[in-house]
């Protein structure tokens, strides 16, 4: 199977909440990277139409919480996979320390946020 991702995913567990015009659910959050996340399903969600969903979680062992405005690109039984659509500044800053910190290096990084830049741009075009 050929990967078809351009965003290293890091591993990060922690509770979510997930909102929609049609309710709000308890879900966790598994992995993040720069461009999505993937939750787990909560148990009394069905899909909709409108596939816009708000996300947000707090850092571990932190007050810190981050927002994000996303669109369910895949579900299953088990899993929602998200891809981020907005998001604001500060939550953005702290995606990136997360992500900075899990990669290990500046320099994967910096490819990373180039990557992200090069995909919003061409989105916009």
């Amino acid at each position: 199977m050929v990967e078809r991702r351009h965003f290293i995913r890091i591993l990060y567990q922690t509770p979510a909440t997930l909102r929609h015009s049609q309710g709000e659910w308890s879900a966790e959050v598994r992995d993040l990277s720069l461009q999505g996340i993937l939750l787990t399903c909560p148990a009394n969600w069905t899909p909709s139409s409108d596939k816009h969903y708000s996300v947000s979680f707090c850092l571990h062992d932190s007050d810190i919480e981050l927002n994000m405005e996303t669109q369910l690109v895949h579900h299953d039984s088990n899993y929602l996979r998200m891809q981020i659509h907005h998001i604001d500044i500060e939550s953005a800053s702290h995606l990136k320390r997360l992500v900075e910190l899990n990669v290990g290096t500046d320099e994967l990084l910096h490819r990373e946020l180039e990557q992200l830049a090069d995909l919003k741009k061409h989105l916009n075009e």
